[in-house]
């Protein structure tokens, strides 16, 4: 293996770099693909963005999710092909190119003809695809570009015509008018989610009319209402030129008032009648005080309000006609007349509705339904396709919409017909591609018959699995049962065009299915399907209608999007056999707002084609926000670009920052640039720095043994080896193997929890756990085990350990590495070469083992992910003692911190307190050492009676109980309260207990254990901590033997800075001496505590330095000093200062080291 630097001088967004050109040098997602030909299928569905704008947070994060499970699936043994794919149609192309070209209207593009407007659109739609390929490619994610999809190719839209036939030869497409949020801007409907893109609160006129009733009619209210004038609100004024209705709710009260200042009669809803100017009086503020006739006056010159007149349920007003606000459409003989529905309200407006069915979702359904319109016959809708009224609105032809409300506010005041106006602030829809105003407005549509197939939507919705699942079983499932027929045409121009040729009455048409269909029917070759490729071709009728002609009308892009699975495979024309063997699909990911969107169309159609869902497995995350909590903005720069995130911390750390975020459970995340920097340091760094270790310790041994380090083939291989070992002296260090054991049973218990885990894809629980190994890696296998690395505990011992690591860290990077490719494969590389030496070792000694040695993958992204292993015995023993050993030098740690007693200061003894014997065993048997080394006390001690520290006491769950007890809480917690000791022993045994009259179970009462101290033991002698389970008793009587070992601790500290400072690794070999502070021509000496600490401690001293500290004058001739500085151990009152010195032979690689280190205080010694 090669030697590596350290953390500090590692770059990891460089490394990923050269990662990136050795995948490319290998060919190795290609090699991946060719690897696992023949195995059974994965297929993976990727929904398509568009290309016309650069990928974002929420691109990469849903691209990071589709990786990982792509990635994972290929490491199990499955076949994984992953296509990008493109969306090339729609409104964000066109939108783009209206910008462009200052196209205002539908008849600036007809002027400059559609064959050159679309190939405009075609120009940019892959305008940003390299910027796309170059961030996807950065981040590590394995996708095709080369054998991309594009919705606009031939073979993607004649599949979409393919579906669209078989759409309608089930009868589930139909012709019909449809209200649809409309961009007057883009002159095109949108979907009901894209409408819900971009809402923005605004400022909006709000009037109430007057509407004569000048017939009873069939009202039951009779003719007592004629003449009454029925008050309306709307805030749309630009639609009351359509009006044909007005509505009112059946079952809600209405009222006949009078205004005895004008002698008009009006009906409202009763709860509406305050709403009316001067119905109701307003009392002044504070009341009126004057007295007497005064008074009396002023009282009388307040308004008294209107007069009642008459009430009436909304059903007895049906039937009225009443006077048209405007003479447009008065030629309409079923209108002008008042309806009831039950969307009508009373908690703003009037309680009286106008309709204007064009405008109007529940308009058109309401007059529908009353016999005001027909469906499919002249609908009254005077707007053209910009927003402009036309030339059927005389007074305000031509004008926009938005523009004419004020004239007509002014129109009707001058007809005596305005009852009052005002402006309201209120949240409106705006179209998320030109941010201007949506209207409604009824669009002649083709529909497929949702509504028709929603039972079987809601069925093929059951067999699918989400995670989470709540966006299943919630949000998905209510929109399934509240959906309506899909509008799928757009009157647009850059689309797939819909296949259907219509006679001029429309009444016969042929819908095409194929290419080939067309090209027999136009007698000419077609390479194209985009409007201005066959708008031309005309098919003569089969009822002697004349010609058919295409109509006007392309597919939503939604439609397009939906079709994915069979336009990428161009089915049933291609890969017909392929398609069938694997659908639907195992993967789709995406966001949570596709739940109205490609989620939706995708089980659409799939249902209404195959009646299946079109995926079986469904990950759906949640959406990025800016730190602000503020949607992500451009505009206001409210987040760091994603590109300059990636350059300064790398791939794999944003790829683990998303993963491991709320956003992965279909909740948002607040992105934070200090999240990303916080897993290179608290993730990256400390994982990094354990295979840094385990490389600089094979280097050290490799040059110490003049072997090759060879790890064997399995985790097993260390343990095997130290028990195989025949040296009794070194069997003797095979207790230091616990932690062997330890962590392969981690290892083995986080390979089946991540595969389980990933099989579910529940990544949000995955990562976390990945997570905890690597820190617990770091923090106790790679921490308590140094010395026997280093091979402090002899050479069988530090094999078996370097082993353990080394197959440890193999098995993490195999694991880890669908989540962070980059850095998996940069420890890879490194520890294959170690496989690979010791197998070319091998191959030179000869012999069977040699010749049947197995591959060793070059690409991590090539292997296996480790098998799930069957559990061992004590493995879940061993797993739970070192996790409570963890527990209590926590503990331990928090009562030093508390006491300000260094852990560099000995303690005499701890006693850990917990009453499981086979705990209380490991912890004074194998894990002994690592207690007291780590808490630095030289003697522990058990105790499995918790009762021995700690006294019990028992507090009330008040806000659990007083919700249940009410008034009785007191006298039940004063109860609790005085439970003695043994009350409290056996409540906790039995599980409940009998107080004043109630039954109190585990949840009612809280046991508190305070801590005891022994008798005769001085305050601050003592002290514990624990976490609920094990009790840490920490001895912190101070003594003079301690404070030597103490002393001793910190002068091998002094040294080991000394030689990092000199810029030296554990394999460079040096010699340690001291000197006086002083220089000798001054008579310097060595203090007296030195000599002490350096006589006393010369075991401690020789083991941790590997050989004995000598004085300077003990050093050889041939020896060079290569580094010296002054050092300092203990404080003011009981310390000593030395020189310390580092001296080796002359042109070793530690006086190499030294001389480019350069930075150590050289000095003049005697």
């Amino acid at each position: 293996m090669e030697e590596v630097v350290e953390g500090k001088d590692y770059s990891f967004p460089a490394e990923e770099e050269k990662i990136l050109a050795l995948w490319d040098s290998l060919d190795a997602f290609k090699e991946q693909l060719r690897r696992s030909e023949g195995k059974p299928e994965y297929i993976f569905y990727d929904g398509p963005p568009f290309a016309t704008g650069l990928p974002h947070y929420g691109h990469i994060l849903a691209g990071t999710l589709k990786d990982i499970v792509t990635r994972y699936a290929c490491s199990t043994g499955r076949h994984v092909s992953r296509r990008f794919g493109w969306d090339c149609h729609g409104l964000p192309v066109e939108y783009e190119i209206d910008k462009k070209l200052g196209i205002k209207s539908r008849d600036d593009v007809l002027a400059m003809g559609i064959d050159k407007y679309n190939e405009e659109c075609r120009s940019i739609v892959m305008r940003y695809s390299k910027e796309w390929e170059v961030t996807v490619r950065r981040l590590g994610r394995w996708i095709d570009f080369e054998n991309d999809y594009k919705t606009l190719d031939p073979s993607f839209m004649e599949s979409v015509w393919w579906v669209f036939k078989q759409l309608h030869e089930k009868g589930l497409v139909y012709r019909g008018f449809k209200v649809m949020p409309f961009s007057t801007a883009c002159s095109t409907s949108l979907s009901n989610f894209e409408a819900g893109l971009n809402y923005k609160d605004v400022d909006d006129p709000a009037v109430m009319v007057a509407f004569p009733i000048k017939a009873a009619g069939g009202a039951a209210a009779g003719a007592v209402i004629e003449g009454s004038q029925l008050v309306a609100w709307t805030t749309t004024p630009w639609t009351l030129p359509s009006n044909l209705a007005l509505c009112v709710h059946p079952e809600l009260t209405y009222v006949q008032v009078k205004d005895p200042a004008k002698g008009t009669v009006y009906i409202v809803a009763e709860a509406r009648l305050a709403a009316l100017p001067g119905a109701v009086p307003k009392a002044k503020k504070g009341g009126d005080k004057k007295k007497g006739k005064e008074g009396e006056a002023a009282a009388a010159a307040v308004p008294a309000g209107f007069e009642l007149l008459a009430k009436f349920q909304g059903a007895e007003l049906v039937g009225a006609a009443y006077e048209p606000l405007f003479p447009y459409f008065a030629d309409h003989t079923t209108a002008f007349r008042v309806v009831a529905d039950g969307y009508v309200t009373d908690d703003s407006g009037t309680g009286v509705v106008h309709q204007a069915p064009a405008f109007g979702e529940d308009d058109y359904r309401v007059c529908l339904a009353n016999g005001v319109i027909a469906k499919g016959e002249g609908l009254p809708c005077p707007i053209d396709l910009n927003g402009r009224f036309t030339a059927e609105v005389t007074d305000f032809a031509g004008k926009y919409v938005k523009d004419a409300d004020k004239e007509i506010i002014a129109n009707i005041k001058a007809a005596g017909r305005l009852v009052d106006h005002a402006s309201l602030n209120h949240s409106y829809p705006f179209c998320w591609r030109s941010d201007t105003p949506l209207i409604y407005r009824a669009v002649p549509s083709w529909f497929v018959k949702v509504e028709a197939i929603k039972e079987r939507l809601l069925a093929n919705n059951e067999v699918t699995y989400w995670v989470p699942s709540y966006v299943k079983e919630k949000r998905f499932h209510n929109w399934l049962e509240g959906a309506h027929d899909w509008a799928i045409s757009r009157s647009r121009f850059w689309g797939t065009p819909i296949p259907i040729w219509a006679s001029e009455d429309g009444e016969e048409i042929r819908v095409i299915g194929s290419i080939q269909e067309l090209e027999e029917i136009a007698g000419r070759k077609v390479d194209d399907l985009h409007r201005h490729f066959i708008d031309d071709i005309t098919i003569p009728s089969s009822r002697g209608k004349g010609l058919l002609r295409r109509i006007d009308d392309v597919f939503d892009c939604w439609f397009e999007s939906g079709s994915m699975p069979y336009g990428q495979l161009h089915y049933p024309f291609e890969n017909k056999e392929l398609f069938e063997a694997n659908f639907p699909a195992d993967f789709v990911a995406e966001g949570l707002d596709q739940t109205r969107g490609w989620f939706y169309t995708l089980m659409v159609l799939s249902t209404a084609l195959f009646d299946k869902p079109a995926f079986k497995n469904l990950v759906c995350n949640g959406l990025v926000l800016a730190a602000d909590g503020k949607k992500m903005s451009k505009r206001l720069k409210n987040y760091p670009d994603p590109t300059e995130v990636i350059d300064k911390y790398g791939a794999d750390a944003l790829r683990l920052y998303l993963i491991n975020s709320p956003v992965v459970r279909a909740e948002t995340l607040r992105f934070r640039e200090e999240g990303v920097f916080g897993v290179v340091k608290d993730v990256f760094l400390p994982w990094y720095n354990a295979y840094r270790f385990l490389v600089q310790n094979v280097c050290r041994w490799e040059l110490e043994t003049g072997e090759i380090f060879n790890p064997g083939t399995t985790l097993d291989a260390g343990l095997n080896a130290l028990a195989a070992a025949a040296d009794s002296s070194e069997q003797q260090a095979a207790g230091g193997a616990v932690l062997d054991r330890w962590i392969a049973a981690a290892v083995r218990s986080l390979t089946a929890y991540v595969r389980a885990e990933m099989e579910g894809y529940r990544l949000y629980t995955v990562v976390p756990r990945l997570v905890a190994f690597i820190d617990q890696l770091t923090n106790i296998y790679v921490r308590y085990n140094r010395k026997r690395l280093k091979g402090g505990k002899g050479r069988c011992d530090c094999l078996s350990a370097l082993t353990t690591l080394f197959h440890v860290l193999l098995t993490v990077t195999k694991v880890m590495a669908p989540f962070t490719p980059f850095i998996c494969e940069t420890m890879y590389r490194n520890l294959r070469a170690g496989l690979v030496a010791a197998q070319q070792q091998q191959q030179q000694q000869g012999g069977a083992a040699a010749a049947a040695a197995a591959e060793v993958p070059e690409s991590v992204h090539w292997c296996d992910m480790p098998a799930v292993e069957q559990e061992r015995e004590g493995d879940g023993r061993i797993q739970a003692s070192v996790g409570r050993m963890q527990a209590v030098i926590e503990a331990g740690r928090v009562i030093r911190e508390k006491h300000n007693r260094p852990l560099k200061q000995p303690l005499r003894r701890v006693v850990v307190v917990h009453p499981d014997p086979d705990f209380l065993a490991d912890i004074t048997g194998e894990l002994a050492q690592y207690v007291t080394s780590e808490l630095n006390v030289l003697a522990l001690e058990t105790c499995a009676d918790p009762l021995a520290y700690a006294e019990l006491s028992a507090v009330p769950d008040w806000q659990g109980l007083g919700k249940r007890l009410g008034k009785d809480m007191g006298k039940v917690a004063a109860a609790v309260k005085g439970l003695t000791m043994d009350d409290v022993l056996a409540f906790e045994k039995s599980g409940s207990i009998e107080l004043a009259g109630y039954t109190l179970a585990e949840g009612d009462i809280k046991v508190v254990r305070s801590f005891k101290p022994p008798a005769g033991v001085a305050p601050g002698e003592v002290d514990a901590a624990g976490d609920g389970e094990v009790l840490v008793v920490l001895d912190l009587a101070q003594q003079d033997d301690l404070v030597e070992q103490g002393l001793a601790r910190e002068l091998v500290n002094r040294y080991q800075k000394l030689r990092k400072k000199a810029g030296l690794t554990v394999t460079d070999v040096v010699e340690l001496y001291y000197a006086p502070a002083a220089a000798a021509a001054d008579g310097g000496s060595v203090p007296a505590l030195l000599t002490k600490i350096i006589v006393g401690q010369a075991s401690y001293l020789s083991e941790a330095f590997g050989q004995p500290l000598q004085a300077l004058a003990a050093k050889p001739d041939s020896s060079v000093v290569i580094a010296q500085e002054l050092q300092s151990i203990g404080g003011d009152e009981n310390g000593a200062s030395f020189v310390a010195v580092l001296a080796t032979a002359p042109g070793s690689s530690a006086a190499a080291a030294a001389a480019a280190a350069g930075s150590v205080q050289q000095m003049n010694l005697q």
